[in-house]
């Protein structure tokens, strides 16, 4: 089956969601003018669809290979990448000053989704280098971001967030990677990080590592750690990779999906000669680092969309082919496409909503980063609100469409030969890395909650209330505001055992509020995509928003609930 790029839902949303003709209207975004736009999209589009999607089942069955020199990156890869590079797709949202064309953060996602809808593990190496950007652009001093931000924008040079060790996992606290100073404002590098997306390939010059280790005397926990710059290879003094940096991989992770993402572990010093750069203040390495993490977690969102609008696309595809049994209730017995079957069509209509769901939420979240930018407090608060949002629902969503395509395929979804598992295999990780959808919930609830006092959540409850029409719809958004007053005062455990359907809740409720949007903006016209568009928002607010009132009695209730079974009758 083709991929064929989301470019008309895209630029809807971008217009009705993200608004984007009010960024386009400020100085530095001028050029996103909406002949511009187009152009990105449908070039993105195009691209995407005739470098990235061919290989995505060769990524999945041959995938990368380790290699005492490296590793080696499947057949067509190492072109399709360098593709990417002379095109400049890693510029879109990457600043002027650098080699960027400075073009709004919500159009550079969109073109990011087009990339991950057609190849998802492949696109997690341009995923990870704008992080990468992102980190230096606010941390770096000037000469580290002169020396490393050009060939960073191109993707010429890729960036990767290196944070768990074997003994830490989520504690981040507990890491041992060490940092001795070497004497010239330099450091050396020493220790073991684990699950380092294209921590090594074979597409580009250099690998930049943002690595987190402790410093001689360094305070235990969170408090101690410092983030260093750990190029693959040393620049020279050209400022070209020249002297390899004693960074190895130790192996590649054997997983369950994404097999076109070389997932590493890497050693750091095993020679003593590994040579770090400190970014920002020494101890302060959390600060620096959640910074790229904050955008990794709205592009793991994103990879919700992506899989979502793949799996969607395919199970469509099939549903329309497919020849079986005659329309229940019909004179007319003869077999039709299961499309026209009732169940099939409430998991297409059902696949299409939550996807299109997502793809609002996010976008509206990406949309805060610009305007962050462009300095609006308000902005900054509703990006805090709406990250973990992002990050969570976004990739339980991606996860319920691809089980959803897996169903539409019936028996031969569960084949591998049909491509529908893969889906479902490659969305399974986006709950768990980014920090797991569990801490996602326990941010909202423990720090989000209480921002600027609370005035944070309760400008989102006011201005989703001002907008909403349908009963269902409203009701939610009641309920959420009474178990967010609530929690803004239970003690930590009670709070943390309603998280999760309360995150939930929310999400819901502000999906519900842009599906709605959406559909009002669609109601003039009567072509085919905004006929679509109606239908799907109508059955998203009239159904899935009604779903998500069934939560409240999770999210109200104590934690005492969660306890009342001692830890060893869990085995009983």
């Amino acid at each position: 089956m083709p991929f064929n790029p989301a470019v008309r839902e895209q630029r809807f949303v971008l217009d009705h969601v993200a608004q984007l003709a009010d960024l386009a209207a400020t100085e530095r975004f001028a050029d996103a003018t909406p002949d511009l736009v187009d152009a990105v999209l449908e070039g993105a589009g195009a691209f995407a669809a005739g470098e990235w999607a061919p290989l995505a089942r060769a990524g999945d069955t041959d995938g990368p290979k380790w290699t005492p020199d490296g590793v080696k990156m499947p057949a067509g890869y190492p072109e399709a990448y360098r593709a990417y590079v002379e095109g400049g797709w890693g510029t879109i949202g990457a600043p002027g000053d650098f080699g960027g064309q400075g073009l709004p953060f919500v159009l550079a996602s969109a073109v990011l989704e087009t990339l991950g809808a057609a190849n998802m593990g492949f696109a997690l190496a341009p995923t990870l280098t704008v992080g990468a950007i992102e980190a230096l652009l606010h941390h770096g001093t000037p000469e580290q971001q002169a020396a490393y931000l050009p060939h960073l924008a191109t993707g010429a040079w890729t960036g990767t967030m290196n944070l768990t060790e074997p003994q830490a996992g989520s504690d981040v606290g507990a890491l041992r990677s060490r940092a001795e100073p070497a004497g010239d404002g330099k450091w050396k590098i020493s220790g073991t990080k684990i699950f380092i997306s294209f921590g090594d390939h074979d597409m580009a010059d250099n690998i930049v590592h943002l690595v987190l280790a402790r410093t001689p005397g360094a305070p235990e926990g969170t408090r101690g750690i410092s983030l260093f710059l750990v190029p693959k290879y040393r620049l020279d003094a050209d400022g070209k990779p020249g002297e390899f940096n004693d960074v190895r991989v130790v192996s590649i992770e054997h997983k369950m999906g994404l097999h076109a993402s070389p997932t590493c572990v890497l050693s750091f010093g095993d020679n003593g000669d590994c040579i770090g750069e400190l970014i920002g203040a020494e101890n302060a390495g959390m600060r620096a680092m959640f910074t790229m993490m904050n955008n990794a977690r709205l592009n793991v969102g994103l990879q919700g969309v992506q899989v979502a609008e793949a799996a969607t696309q395919k199970a469509v595809d099939y549903a329309r082919e497919r020849i079986q049994s005659a329309r229940a209730g019909s004179a007319d017995k003869t077999p039709v496409a299961i499309i026209e079957h009732p169940d099939v069509r409430r998991m297409l209509m059902r696949m299409k909503a939550q996807t299109q769901a997502a793809r609002a939420l996010v976008y509206l979240a990406s949309a805060q980063v610009d305007r962050a930018g462009l300095g609006d407090e308000a902005a900054k608060d509703r990006l805090e609100i709406l990250t973990p949002l992002a990050k969570a629902h976004g990739t339980d969503l991606g996860n319920e469409v691809a089980s959803l395509g897996i169903q539409v395929h019936g028996g031969m979804g569960y084949i591998e030969e049909t491509g529908a598992a893969q889906f479902f295999r490659d969305a399974r990780i986006t709950p768990i890395y980014e920090g797991t959808n569990g801490i996602q919930a326990a941010d909202l609830v423990g720090r989000k909650l209480g921002l600027s006092n609370g005035a944070a959540f309760a400008t989102l409850i006011a201005d989703m209330r001002a907008e909403a029409e349908e009963s269902a719809l409203r009701m939610l958004i009641d309920a959420c505001d009474e178990v967010g007053r609530r929690l803004a005062t239970a003690d930590a455990d009670d709070r943390l055992a309603a998280s999760y359907p309360f995150l939930n809740m929310v999400s819901v409720a502000v999906c519900g509020w842009l599906m709605e949007r959406q559909g009002r903006a669609a109601a003039d016209g009567d072509d085919d995509f905004l006929r679509m568009k109606r239908a799907v928002c109508a059955f998203y607010v009239e159904q899935i928003v009604p779903e998500a009132l069934g939560l409240h009695a999770a999210a109200a209730a104590p934690a005492a609930g969660l306890y009342q079974l001692p830890a060893a009758l869990f085995a009983a």
